[in-house]
């Protein structure tokens, strides 16, 4: 199995997460600032070749710096996976000008990336059809109109953002994966979504009306081929948000008073080893390329993983007694801390493809071996 030393964060940005993991997580005031801070650490850079901009390394340690993002502000690691996904997307493209193009930028968090593939990871797996689409406008297809409305998408970053979308096309064409920067004509982004948590993630609806793009914006020609390579860095990268808000509501427990902590030391240990074995599967799998051929194998991970979340928020809750309960209280800080890590628990079945859906494709994957 794959093990990897856990990712080190730089004193100061681990300060300015745990400064405004809080805001984050309840409102938009900072959301204009975690890209930048991120960037200014260098996170962007993790698992992009030295060649490219990046500081090296693979996407496994990319999934571990997520992680410890995760560990101070899940809102903040959502971003981080937002623009990470986007810029795995441009790695594993064969459009190498849109790669030099737009990489600097997104490495150097002078503009946001955003992951708008969601819908078209649900179409892979058949859950639901492509909701944009892209007509030919010369008969050399080498200029686009693009029309339909994604209704969530994070860090579609007010300031500037590009994102990725899938979109079919005519003619029993495959569908082809767009780049789609903020600025085309016909782009609308909408308010951020009421989210009940997570509010500074600049998460928000997107549409495409009568929007033309050239061929040189087109991240892949044939969208299933392309997604089925994609997919397990996509789930991944995905996987560290659990990963990192699991080890911290287990450090919160390991953290409290040694009657607490000894009542709850057997299930604390028996999750964290459930942690380990599946963080390192997932790793595995991962580098290996194994996820790419035996996709059910990284469904079964991904669950695991929120069902640790879930478990160890609960913990951390029992740690914490009637003060976990508390809205705010200057005596009890750490109280909002143990509010906000429930609240960020509570989104990870959500997060698409959600854990219906997974359980749903790995009945279906079951019965197909079955058969």
């Amino acid at each position: 199995m794959t093990t990897l030393q856990a990712q080190a964060l730089p004193p100061d940005l681990v300060s300015w997460l745990d400064a405004h993991a809080q805001a984050l997580d309840t409102g938009a005031e900072h959301a204009s600032e975690v890209v930048p801070q991120l960037a200014q650490a260098g996170l962007f850079r993790i698992g992009v070749e030295r060649e490219s901009g990046g500081s090296g390394g693979t996407t496994v340690n990319a999934i571990e710096a997520i992680a410890a993002v995760a560990r101070h502000s899940l809102a903040s690691a959502f971003v981080f996976w937002g623009q990470r996904t986007f810029i795995e997307y441009l790695l594993q493209s064969e459009n190498g000008g849109l790669r030099e193009r737009c990489l600097p930028a997104l490495l150097a968090g002078e503009q946001a990336g955003a992951s708008g593939l969601s819908n078209a990871m649900k179409y892979l797996s058949a859950l639901e059809p492509l909701q944009m689409h892209a007509a030919p406008l010369d008969a050399g297809a080498t200029r686009f109109r693009l029309d339909g409305a994604l209704p969530w998408i994070t860090n579609l970053r007010p300031q500037g953002f590009v994102v990725a979308a899938a979109f079919d096309r005519p003619d029993n064409t495959p569908p082809a994966i767009f780049a789609v920067p903020h600025d085309a004509p016909g782009v609308k982004r909408s308010e951020d979504l009421d989210l009940i948590a997570l509010r500074g993630s600049n998460t928000a609806a997107l549409t495409l009306a009568g929007t033309e793009i050239d061929a040189s914006w087109m991240i892949a020609a044939d969208a299933r081929a392309f997604l089925v390579r994609a997919r397990p860095a996509f789930l991944g990268l995905q996987c560290g948000m659990s990963i990192g808000l699991a080890r911290r509501s287990l450090h919160a427990v390991e953290a409290s008073g040694p009657a607490v902590r000894a009542a709850l030391a057997d299930a604390a240990a028996a999750l964290r080893r459930e942690l380990d074995a599946l963080t390192a599967r997932l790793y595995e799998g991962v580098a290996s390329g194994a996820f790419i051929a035996r996709p059910a194998a990284q469904f079964e991970v991904r669950i695991g993983l929120a069902e640790i979340v879930a478990a160890a928020a609960q913990l951390d809750l029992q740690a914490a007694g009637g003060r976990g309960y508390l809205r705010s209280h200057d005596t009890w800080p750490a109280a909002n801390d143990t509010a906000r890590r429930n609240r960020e628990a509570s989104f990870v079945p959500i997060v698409t493809p959600t854990l219906v859906q997974l359980k749903n494709q790995l009945a279906e994957h079951r019965r197909s071996e079955a058969a």
